[in-house]
């Protein structure tokens, strides 16, 4: 219990207002900022979740609505790269705590020196320098509020080699007579003599699916911050325990975004 407490002040530091301890271990000296205020123009960073699958909810009114279930699990900020050192600023997230046993050294002490445990994945998300956020930061589910619209990316299900009528949704050719086991084929593919070649980005049969895609301007319906859950209107990419990204709608501005102004900001407090 007392390593437990002693690793959590190290993390967060105490309610006494002292500064985190392992902004002393981060080369860029990233300190927490008093006090952020929200613009318009303010990024805030995201968050990575793993997707459990799909179900559906009711509103008030009684209308059915699919939500895909995504859940966040030991996520903090890990590292965060600083306009003055790296060119651009930034705020590296990991989830899901790893074993030392399933990871090389290298990066044991990388964690280490930052004073974070290891983190299952990592991703880095663009942020203005108003959003930045101290190194040990933990995100959760009341990082978004109900209402608000997301982007979500992830890879989409790998389906193998697959022909031209499931992959671009050709129509085929001719099932009546005359046309022998060529029913299912992509036809003519390129000229004569001349140019004598494919044209590059000609659909043709090849590998379908397992792709970043990123599904834009999808509805928070509900936020479960006991069990960290974040029920996302509509489908998400990606099989179920797939890690994603989830971030603000990058298309959408202000009141059209948060449906209370300002939202969280850089994130929820504690």
């Amino acid at each position: 219990m007392a390593l437990k407490l002693f690793t959590s002040t190290l993390l967060t530091g105490n309610r006494t207002g002292l500064k985190p301890l392992v902004s002393l271990f981060h080369t860029t000296s990233i300190s927490p900022q008093a006090t952020a205020v929200w613009s318009a123009d303010s990024i805030r960073t995201g968050v990575i979740a793993r997707k459990k699958g799909m179900t559906s909810v009711w509103d008030e009114t009684g209308v059915r609505l699919p939500v895909t279930v995504l859940q966040l699990e030991d996520v903090i900020v890990t590292d965060v790269r600083t306009e003055e050192k790296h060119g651009y600023t930034a705020v590296q997230v990991g989830c899901s705590v790893k074993k030392e046993k399933s990871e090389k050294k290298p990066m044991i002490e990388h964690f280490k020196s930052l004073g974070v445990g290891l983190r299952q994945k990592l991703y880095e998300f663009r942020v203005t320098k108003d959003a930045v956020l101290p190194i040990g930061t933990e995100l959760t589910a009341e990082h978004f509020v109900e209402g608000q619209y997301v982007d979500v990316t992830a890879p989409s299900i790998g389906k193998g080699f697959a022909g031209v009528m499931k992959r671009w949704n050709f129509k085929g050719l001719p099932a009546s007579h005359g046309v022998s086991l060529t029913h299912r084929s992509g036809g003519s593919t390129g000229q004569r003599k001349w140019p004598s070649k494919v044209f590059k980005g000609k659909k043709m049969a090849g590998r379908l699916g397992g792709e970043y895609v990123t599904v834009q301007n999808l509805k928070i319906v509900k936020v479960d911050p006991l069990l960290n859950l974040v029920y996302v209107k509509g489908a998400v990419p990606g099989f179920d325990d797939q890690f994603v990204k989830i971030k603000d709608a990058i298309k959408l501005r202000g009141e059209k975004l948060f449906p209370t102004i300002p939202p969280p900001f850089p994130t929820a407090s504690k």
